[in-house]
Parts: C-alpha cells; structure tokens; sequence
C-alpha cells in the first residue's frame, strides 16, 4: 500500500477504520433513509480493550448512556453498530430499550457478548425508532465483511463526503495501524459536537492509559471544532485497541507512547479537520492558531472564540478582511490580552501589528480570503503557549439545508 512519511508516522493514501488487523466493517440500507445507506457496523475479530469521550449536552440519548455504561463496566467492546436518520434522543424509557434491544440483537447476530457491542445513533431528535427496520439492518451485519467505505456512507446524516484516515507506525519491531472514521457537518461546536467518530488500532494498548489519551486527544482536535454553535445530544468518540499487532502492551512507561499518540492524533486532527471543512453549506476551512499566551487554555479560549464568531465567519466568507470581527472575538473570549502586544495576519497578510492597524492590499486580501483553506494567526506576545481550532464559513446554503431539515 503506497504510504505518504510523516516522521516514524506513514499516512497511508486511503486509510480506514479497517486498515488495522482483525477489524471489519459494513453497511446496508434497512429503510430508515428511503435509498441511502443507514445502517453500519465495526467488528473486530477479539474483544477490544475501549475507550469513550462523549457529548456534554445535558440531554444525552440513549444509545450514547447505553455504550458509556458499558464501556465503564466491561472496558472492552467487539463491535459498535451505528444507525442514521433516526437520533434515538429524547424518547423516554422505550428509546433507552429500544438501544439495549440493538445492542442485544446485534450481539446474537455476531454471537458474542451483549456487553461488547457498543450503539451509537444520529439523526433526528424525538422520534422513536423504526424497530422494525433496526432489526432489518442487523440481520445483516456480516463480521467477515471488509466494507470500510459503505460503513462510512452508513452513518452520514447532512455530510457531503465521507471522513477516514489511517497510519502507521512501528512499535517494538511490529507495524502498528491505527484508522478511522467520522460524521459530522452541522451543529458542530468545542466540547463534542454533532458528530461521531470511530478510531481502531491493532496496538496492544492499556485500557486505562487508552481512555486517559483520549480525553487529551479529543481536547485537541474534535473539541476543537466549530461549524455554528450548536452542540448535540448523541455524540461520541470511541476507541478500540485489539492488540493484533502483538507489540508490548502500550502505556504511560513505554518508549515508544509518545509517537503513538502523536500517530493517533494525526488521525484525530485529520478527522476533525474534515468535519470542520464539511460544515453545512460551507465553501472554506477556516484555521485559527492563537499564539503568544501565558496558558495553553488562554490560547485555546481565543481561538475557539474566533472560530466561533458568526461574524468572522460571514466576513471570511464574502472574502471581507473585516479583522474588527477578529478583535471583536478575542475580546469577548474571557481572556486578558494586552493590545499594544497584539498582532493579527489573515491569510499571510498582516493586518494588525503590536495593537496598530496595518495598511494592506484589500485585493490581495481578498484573493488570500478566496481560497478553500483560510489560516488566522493571532499573536498575544505574551507566553509561550499555543491553540489551534478549525472552523468553516457560514453561507446562504446553511440557512437552506437546516430550514428544510425534516423534509
């Protein structure tokens, strides 16, 4: 497979959640959509160990409780099984049932523990679901099945394209793979966000060491994302480690840890990356990085504030280097900058210099502003730490897509 080297990191060129071995997926239609794939599945061929991070609305659905508490009491899954169109969130005590009845189904399908099948839904919110049609796609699941790109179309909801990224590595003279998958496009905001992601590695990783990593993963990629605000009740990363790759197991006191988060961050990175670039209706990445501050969280909170700022948003996408949104934005952020410090460049072009505004080409600006990938840097002069957070335009089109959702 032709791979592309990024350090001891090798981005393989069309990576999947089933690039590491042992691990299979699929999808189907079952009629939740009326012709779109709507069903899908993960196996992997031993029980993995797992790890979640999850949405922090307080509303979270059912699936989303049924998998935390399994992932919590048995640390281990073997499958996730994931249906769109239908959220299975606000439905009372039947949507809680009705997830532990997929999680059971999908369990004698495979024939494996209910305790290692992890569920995960999107969609819309406040419907129950089609049982019927649920127990359709189950049926069939097939855990020999090596369909990484129906499963990736299984789970889409408003997304126009699919998400998924590989790597490899080496750790203790074996290959180490680790792929994934995601969804997401609207109602994306820090802190989880309408969005699913699935990760999988062959590496023999610690269960514990695997979920402490993923919290500081997810904090510097997914929650590090903005489409318009809105958070959902569904979301979730999970993480699977099968060990097929039979290195030492991985944690804390290995040599070796560090290059395999940053593998796995790669993957992470990428994949929030895509969903920003995905927003409904967007036409542009955006990407702030905040420099200069005295914390790595004071960094963080101005970036997600400029990333979040509709107003920014709008302006980069009429290409207006309107850099007064900017300020705007750092200066609601909470966090205490100094003026005279602050420094701004859009798109290469520097707009603000120690807290004076810059004369600069408004043509220029425009064409730098007219391009897919839009970069932001804000420099505060004042520490030595640094954020980045990704984010899209806010077009016409979103207005479009999200008044006409349920139709």
């Amino acid at each position: 497979m032709e791979t592309t080297a990024v350090k001891e990191i090798s981005i393989l060129k069309d990576g999947h959640v089933t690039s590491p071995i042992g691990f299979y997926a699929g999808g189907v239609h079952c009629g939740l959509r009326r012709k779109k794939l709507d069903f899908g599945w993960i196996y992997s061929d031993t029980p993995a160990n797992a790890a979640g991070v999850y949405t922090q609305n307080t509303f979270q659905a059912a699936p989303l409780l049924v998998t935390k508490h399994t992932i919590e009491h048995s640390k281990q899954l073997q499958s996730i099984i994931v249906n769109s169109a239908n959220a299975n969130s606000f439905t009372g005590k039947q949507g809680y049932e009705d997830a532990l009845l997929m999680q059971k189904l999908a369990a004698n399908q495979l024939n494996i523990e209910q305790h290692h099948v992890a569920v995960a839904s999107t969609g819309i919110i406040g419907e129950r679901l089609p049982m019927g049609k649920i127990r359709n796609g189950i049926k069939q699941i097939s855990p020999t099945q090596v369909d990484a790109k129906s499963f990736e179309k299984s789970i889409l909801t408003t997304d126009t394209t699919t998400k998924h990224v590989a790597v490899q590595l080496e750790i203790d003279g074996k290959q180490v793979t680790i792929g994934g998958a995601a969804k997401g496009s609207g109602m994306i905001h820090p802190n989880m966000a309408t969005m699913l992601s699935f990760i999988t590695t062959d590496a023999n990783v610690n269960q514990n060491s695997l979920q402490q990593a993923l919290r500081s993963i997810t904090d510097q990629s997914y929650n590090q994302i903005t489409v318009d605000g809105d958070s959902s009740t569904n979301d979730m990363v999970l993480m699977l480690a099968n060990g097929r790759a039979e290195n030492k197991e991985l944690n804390e006191n290995h040599p070796d840890w560090s290059v395999f988060k940053d593998a796995w961050n790669i993957v992470a990175i990428e994949l929030a990356k895509m969903i920003a670039r995905d927003g409904e209706g967007a036409t542009k990445l955006i990407e702030v990085v905040a420099k200069g501050a005295s914390t790595i969280q004071q960094a963080s909170q101005i970036a997600k504030a400029v990333i979040s700022s509709n107003l920014v948003k709008t302006a980069i996408y009429g290409n207006d280097a309107n850099w007064g949104r900017i300020i705007g934005a750092i200066g609601y952020s909470g966090v205490p900058v100094d003026a005279s410090k602050l420094s701004i460049v859009i798109g290469g072009i520097e707009v603000v210099n120690n807290g004076e505004p810059i004369v600069f080409d408004e043509e220029d600006c425009k064409h730098a502003l007219n391009q897919e990938r839009v970069n932001i840097v804000i420099d505060l002069q004042n520490g030595m730490h640094t954020a980045t957070a990704w984010g899209c335009d806010l077009t016409y089109e979103y207005i479009k897509i999200n008044a006409s959702y349920r139709t």
